[in-house]
């Protein structure tokens, strides 16, 4: 029986994964033209998958070595000797263990190199022995090199990466031989290693691999690719799940992230089954604890976007400005951050705006971020959580309650309102309140797009009940009408008959406290700090 699977590659004959064979196909046409470019993705975005079934779909037409850097240890980099001999290693690797058919003599060579002492050894004798290959090989040879991260500060791996450049050119131009294809494969665009390794000294300007053709393929995974894994995993289970439900769904708290798609789906066919049927674990219900177990955890891809953003302060600043304050920021291709946290798969470009890349991440990095508070301030936490028990009836919240004890007790921990408070303050210390009393059970999510590009503020899911609260500072009677309206539109859009405003008034004659307000057929709950 197939499985769904989060560790390195997917094979489909024994996983449960998206038909890839379009994404393939269009990966192949740009290997059938002879072009060089790299797969730049970030941690977990399906990179090795998606090379594994190249490879198969190239078989046929093509050698191709299919070489992984994790192979090489950082000794290997040290010296270009070092570097030739763990290059041959690899590459004999491919006839030994994958069956690639190597010429003996090409062989008898790279055994060779690997035997002599690495000081003797050139970059350019090894990149010869593979055009004497290709010159005599009956298949064009195309060379696909995973993790290239693992080289990325090395200054060796820039004059390898030169020899190709200067090969395909002289391809071009002169019609040598060469490889018909390189693709590699990792995080960092390779485009701009040379910013990282070149001194300032050097005036050498010209990228390595700026012979590199732009890669534009989406691998993310598309609602109706999630569907067809669903499909399959049906098809075997007999769950009675509506497929096109769940993978939309799913791709709602995901954006198509390969890692995020599989993993929900692993956590509800393994973790959320042991407290439900399947048929019950196959809904809104089972997704949104597969979803709380995901966030509980500190997997590998949480790991590696923390990690970064801890390593560039300036990064993790851009990213708490977007979340915390609401920030709007322009895609600019040409700025560094933006640069970097696409590059991470942090954000994603949404009509030339920059939007953090999918639900889940949004959700872990508000829960960073408000961590990152409370151990500076601790403000609401003990009270949240002592409280809790108080603010849940029947498995409901009691919205109303939480806005006013939040009302009170701010009021009590933090005195008037100040002039310099902020919208985003307001959200930020609701959120401190909140986090306690749902933590566990519920999540909540900010300004959350609907369809028609309206916006709310917070949503919370509870249970499978949804409570939308709208955060305003008070501008006056008519600005409030009108939150009320928007309000109740979102109301709409979502089904629901009961809303929440929360607003901070700095008026000296305001008047605090809740309340009721009835729009056509929706109520809405006011609070008034």
């Amino acid at each position: 029986m197939k499985k769904f699977n989060t560790t390195v590659v997917c094979i489909p004959s024994k996983h449960y994964m998206v038909d890839l064979s379009e994404r393939v196909l269009e990966i192949k046409k740009l290997v059938d033209d002879g072009k060089y470019f790299t797969i730049n993705r970030a941690r977990q975005y399906g990179k090795t998958t998606t090379l594994k079934a190249l490879q198969r779909a190239l078989q046929r037409d093509y050698i191709v070595l299919s070489l992984s850097f994790e192979g090489i240890t950082k000794a290997g980099y040290q010296t270009e000797g070092e570097f030739v001999q763990s290059f041959s290693r690899l590459t004999l690797d491919q006839s030994e263990f994958f069956g690639i058919s190597i010429p003996d003599k090409t062989a008898d060579v790279l055994e060779s190199y690997c035997n002599q002492e690495a000081d003797k050894l050139k970059m350019d004798e090894l990149y010869r022995t593979f055009r004497r290959w290709i010159a005599i090989s009956d298949k064009p040879i195309v060379m696909f090199i995973d993790e290239v991260d693992s080289a990325t500060n090395n200054q060796v791996f820039l004059d390898f990466l030169g020899l190709l450049r200067d090969g395909y050119i002289a391809r071009e131009s002169d019609g040598i031989p060469t490889f018909q294809s390189v693709i590699l494969a990792g995080v960092t665009d390779v485009k701009h290693l040379k910013s990282k390794i070149r001194e300032e000294a050097d005036s050498k300007e010209n990228s390595p691999w700026n012979i590199a053709s732009d890669f534009k393929i989406d691998m993310s995974l598309a609602a109706d690719g999630i569907k067809g894994m669903l499909d399959e995993y049906e098809a075997d289970h007999h769950t009675g799940m509506n497929t096109e439900e769940i993978a939309a769904q799913i791709y709602d708290y995901t954006n198509g992230y390969p890692f995020l798609v599989s993993r929900i789906c692993e956590l509800i066919d393994v973790e959320v089954s042991k407290t439900m049927p399947l048929s019950k674990a196959w809904t809104r219900d089972g997704i949104d604890e597969a979803v709380k177990l995901l966030l509980s955890e500190n997997n590998t891809l949480f790991q590696s976007l923390t990690k970064n953003l801890n390593n560039y302060p300036e990064l993790k600043d851009s990213v708490r400005s977007i979340l915390m304050e609401g920030t709007r920021l322009t895609w600019n291709a040409q700025q560094d951050s933006i640069v970097q946290m696409q590059m991470y798969g942090l954000i994603r470009n949404d009509h030339n705006t920059v939007k953090i890349a999918n639900r889940i991440f949004e959700i872990m990095l508000y829960n960073l971020f408000l961590s990152d508070e409370e151990l500076k301030q601790n403000v609401f936490s003990r009270e949240g959580g002592l409280a809790k028990n108080q603010f849940v009836t029947d498995g409901k919240l009691n919205m109303r309650l939480i806005l006013e004890r939040f009302k009170d007790t701010y009021t009590e921990i933090c005195g008037p309102l100040v002039d310099r408070f902020k919208e985003k303050d307001g959200r930020e210390l609701f959120l401190l309140y909140l986090k306690p009393i749902i933590n566990g059970t519920g999540n909540y999510y900010i300004e959350a797009q609907t369809r028609d590009q309206t916006r709310t503020d917070v949503i919370v899911d509870y249970l499978g009940q949804q409570y939308i609260i709208e955060l305003k500072i008070w501008r006056g009677e008519s600005y409030n009408t009108e939150g009320e309206k928007q309000i109740s539109e979102y109301l709409e859009y979502f089904n629901l008959t009961t809303g929440y405003m929360l607003s901070f008034n700095f008026n000296k004659k305001k008047e605090t406290g809740l309340k009721r307000v009835e729009i056509g057929d929706k109520v809405l709950f006011e609070v008034t700090v």
